[in-house]
């Protein structure tokens, strides 16, 4: 049996990504070089931009196209395995729909199914590997890195914030930080492709990665305690919100010089009124002393952002402050998004106002400044 996964979105997904591909060959399935050479495929999916979610429509159907018979199990799981008008459109052409916490589940819920289990051509499928009932236990599941010169490694998941446009908190459910022991037993695992100098990079991953907490250890001290104890590692983390960049992280970066200075974060919009109308709980004011501490701390930290344009009622005048910022700035990187209304978000009831020409135009000019 062969499985296949396709992956779509942020670094989060393709971390998940390599927990499934440990799982399925834990349990006697091989890897496919190509979805038609595959009995079991699995999208892992992104609901955060519209581009996302139409590729994901554009891939199901294709092999929809190719297997008519439905001879393969077609698994739809990540952000949009949740979204109710999501899995109507694809019901006829998706066997299962299954939220990325309930993945180790998938082999018992094919069992259950006989017309599923017929598909895979089995009478009993082996479950290798059992990994209890608590919550996100799928972090468990050692992965199968992709890349071993520089590893994923999640400490938390989902998100508390409800920005306004933002379907994560929905789909990923509330905040939830793996046990501090557990990410540091992941990353001693890592410890012999570091002794071959193989393993030289590691990104933290969370939807919110500075809000992490286990008991006592916030994000800062775990950061500071992973740096010192693995000294031949450099240690990256996404994603940082604002509300959460303290100055104790600051001082963290500072004192450990591997720790990256590529530092990522998302401003959004530079304007207080559409940062007020997104639910982002600072102020440019307040954004851009973060910026000033951090370079007074780290003088070379780069600095890298997200900024959506053409928030609703976004107007000319919004637009200049986040020019302004950028201006300011002067980022690194930018990752520019025009604005699409995701359903089940706050803002998908406001009206979506700026023309897809002039969030165009806007997202052009800010190009201009980085």
């Amino acid at each position: 049996m062969k499985y296949f996964i396709r992956t779509f979105g942020c670094q989060m997904n393709f971390s998940d990504s390599e927990r499934m591909a440990t799982f399925f060959e834990q349990n006697n399935f091989e890897p496919a070089d190509k979805i038609d050479q595959a009995d079991l495929v699995i999208f892992n999916t992104c609901g955060v931009r519209q581009m996302s979610e139409h590729k994901v429509y554009g891939h199901v159907h294709n092999v929809f196209k190719k297997d008519p018979q439905r001879k393969k199990i077609v698994v739809v799981t990540g952000c949009l395995a949740h979204r109710e008008e999501f899995r109507k459109r694809l019901e006829n052409k998706v066997d299962l729909f299954l939220p990325i916490k309930d993945f180790p589940k998938i082999l018992k819920l094919i069992e259950k199914n006989k017309t599923l289990l017929k598909k895979l051509k089995a009478t009993k499928l082996s479950h290798t590997l059992e990994y209890g009932s608590e919550e996100n236990c799928y972090l468990k599941i050692k992965p199968k890195y992709e890349k071993k010169e520089s590893a994923l490694v999640p400490i938390m998941t989902g998100c508390n914030n409800f920005c306004t446009y933002c379907i994560v908190p929905y789909a990923r459910g509330p905040e939830w930080s793996r046990p501090f022991k557990e990410i540091q037993t992941e990353i001693k695992k890592l410890c012999p492709y570091t002794c071959k100098d193989i393993c030289k990079d590691i990104t933290l991953l969370g939807q919110n990665v500075n809000s992490y907490r286990d008991n006592e250890i916030s994000f800062p001290i775990l950061l500071n305690t992973l740096a010192k104890e693995f000294p031949k590692i450099t240690f990256r983390f996404l994603t940082s919100h604002p509300k959460d960049y303290s100055d104790e992280l600051i001082n963290v970066i500072a004192q450990n010089k591997n720790i990256s200075r590529q530092i990522h974060l998302p401003i959004q919009a530079g304007s207080d009124k559409i940062l007020k109308a997104m639910n982002r709980p600072y102020t440019q004011k307040y954004y851009l002393n973060l910026i000033k501490k951090t370079r007074e701390k780290i003088p070379e930290a780069k600095i890298s952002t997200d900024v959506i344009v053409g928030f609703p009622g976004e107007s000319a005048e919004d637009f200049q402050e986040t020019v302004k910022v950028f201006k300011e700035v002067k980022f690194s990187e930018a990752f520019l998004n025009k604005y699409s209304p995701r359903p089940g978000t706050a803002s998908f009831n406001l009206k979506d106002n700026i023309s897809l020409d002039e969030k165009k135009r806007r997202e052009q000019e800010l190009r201009k400044y980085f």
